[in-house]
């Protein structure tokens, strides 16, 4: 073969990985599941931090909705972090215990876990949960987190989801469908393997010593990715409770939606490229399987990159065979392509009906194309300091 056929071959089979793993994933996902038993390991007394940065609309009911939920003994604390607004005298008279932030050259949501962990350490309690100030739990979803993390000694992340806000448009619906598939089937399918899930961001409860000793203090812009990792490669494997739900909702102003998802896809594409095979190489000399299947479901790119991807390695294998120039990578990449179809059906099947239409489905591959100029700006101006998103009044 000639050396642009060996290269796009071997690329259509990398490519082949991914595409292994989410089938993988979703397929041992989709069988129906057995209601657990309920736990009777006791509740461990809980703090909830609640990192906040200018987010008076919506801080009350958040607050409110994790004093519902709270036990005697139980603490809700606010991180009022470097606020422009009212977000602390809200926050206190919702009922929530507020300490306030205020360092500007340090931003970011790990500082002020950071912040809210040095505050809690005058009184520790047993176990702590993260809950982000946009979102909303749901029906016991503390109670369900903490005594799982009691009784297994592992931190714990609930299933957390996005929802499309009424009257969204197409693009806002196909990524709900998208987060869905990330966020419940793929960790899902690796529970069920005994496998840990990655950090989420939200609806996450730790045992004290556990995040205590954690590095939280940092800018990263996708901090709980980073986490995640760094608890499994320290021992604490973040395990996957899907009965444990906690929810929010995508921005309606585009300029919101778009700072959010350039944040997330700029992050997870920086930890891919730069943290990925030193882990990776890190998790096979040590033989360590969970670190080793947590590096390789990080290293899984968001969907609509990942159909990009297969799309224009199968256009340039075509054109290449076309040309005389073999056969191989064109059967790879559309292999590839095959196998991505299959589980983006799987994953409709399993969680997208009531998300998305089949005919909505099949005008998803317009969303993937969408996004490319945020894909291209990863590579000429890629984002790296923290941005809050601009949030709707809930």
């Amino acid at each position: 073969m000639s050396a642009a056929a060996m290269l796009l071959a071997a690329v259509a089979a990398l490519l082949l990985v991914p595409v292994g793993l989410l089938l993988l994933q979703i397929l041992v996902a989709l069988p129906p599941r057995r209601t657990p038993p309920a736990r009777s390991t006791p509740r461990p007394r809980l703090a909830v931090l609640v990192p906040a940065h200018d987010e008076a609309l919506g801080i009350a009911a958040t607050v409110g909705g994790i004093r519902a939920q709270l036990r005697e003994g139980d603490r809700v604390v606010v991180v009022a972090d470097n606020c422009s607004d009212d977000t602390a005298a809200r926050a206190g008279a919702a009922g929530a215990e507020v300490i306030v932030r205020d360092e500007p050259l340090r931003r970011g949501k790990g500082y002020a876990l950071d912040f809210g962990m040095r505050h809690l350490a005058a009184a520790p309690p047993q176990a702590v949960a993260i809950v982000d100030a946009d979102c909303r739990l749901g029906e016991a979803a503390l109670d369900c987190l903490a005594r799982t993390c009691a009784a297994t000694g592992r931190p714990v992340q609930g299933l957390y989801l996005m929802h499309a806000p009424a009257g969204a448009g197409l693009k806002t619906r196909i990524a709900e469908f998208a987060w869905a598939i990330k966020n419940y089937l793929r960790p899902l399918g690796y529970a069920r393997l005994g496998l840990p899930c990655q950090l989420m961001g939200s609806g996450m409860v730790f045992p004290w010593a556990t995040l205590r000793a954690a590095d939280l203090a940092s800018g990263h812009i996708v901090e709980d990715l980073k986490l995640g990792l760094d608890l499994t490669r320290a021992g604490h494997p973040p395990l996957f409770c899907p009965d444990a739900r906690v929810s929010s909702v995508f921005p309606r102003s585009a300029e919101g939606v778009r700072s959010q998802r350039t944040r997330w896809e700029h992050g997870h594409l920086a930890m891919i490229v730069g943290e990925a095979p030193r882990l990776l190489l890190a998790a096979l000399a040590r033989r360590e399987l969970r670190l080793t299947a947590l590096v390789l479901d990080l290293c899984v790119p968001p969907l609509a990159l990942l159909t990009l991807a297969v799309f224009a390695v199968w256009v340039a294998a075509g054109v290449l065979a076309v040309a005389g120039g073999g056969v191989l990578p064109f059967a790879l990449a559309a292999a590839a392509g095959a196998l991505l179809g299959v589980v983006v059906l799987l994953g409709w099947l399993g969680c997208g009906r009531r998300i998305v239409s089949f005919a909505d489905l099949v005008r998803a591959p317009l969303y993937a194309l969408s996004k490319i100029p945020l894909y291209l700006r990863f590579l000429v101006r890629r984002q790296v300091d923290w941005v809050r998103s601009r949030r709707d009044a809930s």
